[in-house]
């Protein structure tokens, strides 16, 4: 397999609703990382950039949490509405989403 362009980290760590640290999967991770696939697949971006579902990734609190590298950034309270601005901003445009990152504080 080729080196991809880029690679996105999506967090999918769960923990029992309350848990005060939070839980990406519960704030909607999973539906996250369905669109980022969906997408790569039919935008046929799967070779050029590698999808990896991850445990926790750290702010579980800002969650749900998508890391991108070689960039090293980090966003969050992402939903799947957010993705394709993700994708043709951050990932075909090298411009990241600047409304979505974390601060920096946390990462």
């Amino acid at each position: 397999m080729p080196k991809p362009e880029k690679h996105i980290f999506i967090c999918l760590n769960s923990r029992p609703p309350g848990h005060p640290k939070g839980s990406c999967t519960l704030t909607g991770a999973q539906a996250v990382l369905t669109e980022f696939a969906e997408q790569l697949e039919n935008r046929e971006l799967k070779g050029r950039f590698r999808l990896t579902r991850t445990s926790c990734l750290g702010p579980c609190e800002a969650g749900p949490i998508v890391l991108v590298y070689p960039e090293s950034v980090m966003y969050g309270g992402v939903q799947a509405g957010d993705v394709s601005d993700i994708i043709d901003g951050h990932l075909l445009g090298d411009r990241p989403v600047e409304r979505l990152r974390v601060p920096v504080d946390v990462w």
